[in-house]
């Protein structure tokens, strides 16, 4: 392992400014989302949208990462460039998505584990010949009344940390995340107690497996309430409560911390992170890995029509501007309504 350049990568995805375009939707996720704007999932459809994205004017001045699935890092262009090939020619680090979804947890059904364990070692051993510097893998924890139970946070932070120590040994960077869900109607209190217990047991497994926490990145939830509960807490409480509990159970050995959206919506997304970074200095830094939240005015601009790629490619290169400035505590509401600049 090489814990140098591990560091080295994990800070250049969390450069001040910047942040990471996760674009790894499975290919069940993204038909639906292209069923949405009416869109078929053709493997020249799914290369066309993302392409677009990629090849976004100053789309490297904010983004410093983009999430791969295993069919766009193996793709081409239109033109017949390697698309990882197209991104590092622009400054941006390519990633890859390696788990393998989400199943019902044994013995308790309404939880879930992740699978994507069969060949690891080997799919990262090719994954880093293609190209991939970073990897991500995901872990849901259902959270009500009573879940997530034991064996739940016990199973998700076993495999996180075991998928970490595997992307180490292939001097690959792990993203850990652990996204404790912000369905149900609990509220941010919940979300809180559950997030810290999450984030304790993943980091006891961390250490247990000998994870270099310089070499890796944590991919959490904010602390929110439930999209159904009674009361949402504002913006304010939201960041205050989110950098609570990261002070009380991510290590400053960590370099960064890269939110995922978890079902916000654009503005509130960047909203949040933009008033975590405005508490003051931090342990570590605070980006994003969104997905929805980076491509939702992409998706709904593009509509699967070349004539509309210019627009979608702006709507993009805005959200990105915007999410960038968050990072560094520089966005406004104000913002929202800015022409991106010619």
């Amino acid at each position: 392992m090489d814990l140098a350049t591990l560091n080295a990568t994990a800070l250049e995805l969390v450069k001040p400014g910047k942040g990471i375009l996760a674009a790894d939707e499975s290919s069940g996720t993204i038909e639906k989302r292209f069923k949405a704007i009416g869109v078929e999932s053709t493997e020249t459809n799914r290369r066309d949208y993302r392409e677009l994205m990629f090849r976004a004017p100053d789309a490297e001045k904010y983004i410093s990462g983009v999430i791969l699935y295993d069919e766009t890092i193996r793709q081409k262009a239109a033109d017949g460039t390697p698309l990882v090939k197209l991104l590092a020619s622009r400054g941006i680090i390519p990633g890859i998505k390696v788990d393998k979804g989400a199943v019902a947890l044994p013995g308790s059904p309404k939880e879930k584990f992740t699978l994507g364990f069969d060949g690891l070692r080997e799919r990262l051993a090719e994954y880093k010949t293609l190209g991939a510097r970073f990897a991500k893998w995901r872990a849901v924890i259902e959270i009500d009344d009573v879940l997530p139970t034991e064996g739940c946070i016990a199973e998700n932070s076993h495999s996180l940390a075991l998928y970490a120590a595997l992307c180490q040994e292939a001097d690959i960077v792990p993203i850990v995340e652990p996204e404790v869900l912000m369905d149900g109607a609990h509220g941010i209190e919940r979300c809180v107690a559950v997030t810290e217990a999450v984030h304790a047991a993943v980091f006891a497994a961390l250490r247990r497996y000998g994870v270099a926490l310089e070499g890796l990145l944590l991919k959490p939830n904010m602390a929110i309430a439930g999209a159904k509960a009674s009361k949402q807490a504002g913006v304010a409480e939201v960041a205050q409560q989110t950098v609570k509990l990261l002070k009380r159970t991510v290590p400053a050995a960590v370099p960064g911390i890269v939110f995922l959206s978890g079902g916000q919506s654009d503005e509130v997304a960047t909203a949040h992170l933009n008033e975590m970074n405005k508490l003051g200095a931090l342990p570590w830094r605070l980006s994003f890995s969104y997905g929805r939240a980076l491509q939702h005015a992409v998706q709904v601009t593009w509509k699967g029509s070349a004539g509309n790629m210019g627009a979608a490619q702006k709507a993009f290169q805005h959200r990105a501007r915007l999410n960038g400035a968050a990072t560094q505590g520089k966005y406004t509401s104000a913002m929202e309504k800015e022409l991106v600049p010619a």
